[in-house]
This record gives C-alpha cells, sequence and structure tokens, in this order.
C-alpha cells in the first residue's frame, strides 16, 4: 500500500479508515442502565434503521434528554458519509508532527474552524469553534475492528475561545461487541472534571438485539 504523500491523502485515509455502519445496518434495541452517583435510571433505547433513536421507560427528562444525546452522539460517528460530501469542499494543508508521529492536519474552508491530526492511518486529534465554544478531542486508544478503528479511550477539553479558559474537561472510555455483522456500544464510562466538581457517569447497554429488517 502507497503511503499517502500530502495533507488530503493523509486525511482522506485516516477519514475512510473509521469503522462505519454500513447501508444494510438495521438498527437495534436495548436496555439502558445510567448510574450517577447514587442515582441509577433504567429504561429502553431504540436506533431505528434510518438512525433516528428512541428513548423510552426512563421518567427524568433530563436524564432521558442525555441518553438521548449520547446515543446521537453515536450515530454521527457511526454514520457513513462519504469524503467529498463531508470535506470535499475543504482545502488540507500539513502542519507540524509532534513526538508521537501525529502530523497536523490545517483545513481551510470549514465553518466550524476545525483541524485535526492524523498518527498512523487514524485521526488522532479533533479541534474545533462552536460558537462560544472551543474544544480539543485526544484519542488516545483505539479499537481495530478489522474494519476500521474506533476510539476506545479518549478525552474532550472545553475552553472559552477568546480567553482560552479550560471549562471542562471530559475523558471517555467506551467498550464494543460484535452483535452480527456490527460493533455496538455496550458501555461508555464519563469522567467529567469542572473547576469545582468531578463527576463520574456511566452507560451500561445490555440485551442488544439487531433489529429485523421489513420486508416489503
Amino acid at each position: 500500500m502507497t503511503e499517502p504523500k500530502n495533507a488530503l491523502d493523509l486525511f482522506r485515509t485516516a477519514y475512510e479508515h473509521r469503522y462505519t455502519w454500513d447501508a444494510n445496518f438495521p438498527g437495534y434495541q436495548a436496555n439502558i442502565e445510567l448510574k450517577q452517583g447514587d442515582e441509577v435510571y433504567t429504561g429502553q433505547i431504540q436506533i431505528h434503521p434510518d438512525l433516528s433513536v428512541e428513548v423510552t421507560g426512563i421518567e427524568d427528562e433530563e436524564v432521558k434528554q442525555s441518553v438521548y444525546t449520547q446515543l446521537r452522539d453515536i450515530i454521527t460517528h457511526r454514520k457513513r458519509t462519504p469524503f467529498e460530501q463531508a470535506h470535499g469542499k475543504n482545502k488540507f494543508s500539513l502542519g507540524e508532527t509532534d513526538e508521537t508521529g501525529a502530523t497536523e492536519i490545517l483545513v481551510e474552508g470549514d465553518a466550524m474552524g476545525s483541524n485535526y491530526s492524523v498518527r498512523g492511518h487514524e485521526i488522532s486529534r479533533v479541534s474545533r469553534v462552536m460558537g462560544r465554544m472551543a474544544f480539543v478531542i485526544h484519542t488516545q486508544e483505539s479499537l481495530d475492528t478489522g474494519e476500521g478503528y474506533i476510539a476506545h479511550r479518549y478525552s474532550a477539553i472545553f475552553r472559552n475561545p477568546q480567553t482560552q479558559e479550560m471549562i471542562r474537561e471530559l475523558q471517555f472510555q467506551d467498550d464494543f461487541e460484535k452483535f452480527g455483522n456490527y460493533y455496538i456500544m455496550t458501555r461508555q464510562v464519563v469522567h467529567s472534571h469542572e473547576t469545582d466538581k468531578q463527576i463520574t457517569t456511566e452507560f451500561n447497554y445490555s440485551q442488544v438485539k439487531l433489529l429485523t429488517p421489513v420486508t416489503v
């Protein structure tokens, strides 16, 4: 395999090496248990074939929304979007290479001021600005599925883009299992560090079952 020589090829190779669900993904259902401190909530979730999300059985609206948001984040990373559709209008150039071998990819034309780092064939850092919030995601460990990589342990640091003051730091650990032909998240632990408090939230998914495709 020829090694990519320029920023576009380097980034495209890493982008296309991510693990995503294919067009035949049938969706799945599971039980959800959310733990935060002494609080435990249980319910059911369903991701439909069209990647819409349903959360039931959780009466606390804030907790229900937290589960919904987490599932939407999962879909964002597993949804397959062609490179040209996602990044075709952007221009890429090479930045510095750090001591770990990660090469910075600078982007022109992205509405959120995104830039990246690529290590090997993986995107190891994502940096974006969204309104009054800037964030950087660093991947420390990933899972090689044989069909692409999934971030397994990573951090997200949120800052004020004007002052660079840190607002919050999150540490994630995600676990996956293969059901049928698809890798599905079965557990996520999130450690949240803010100036005056630390919170650990745990999402546990059990009885995971792929949905049966509807015959037309």
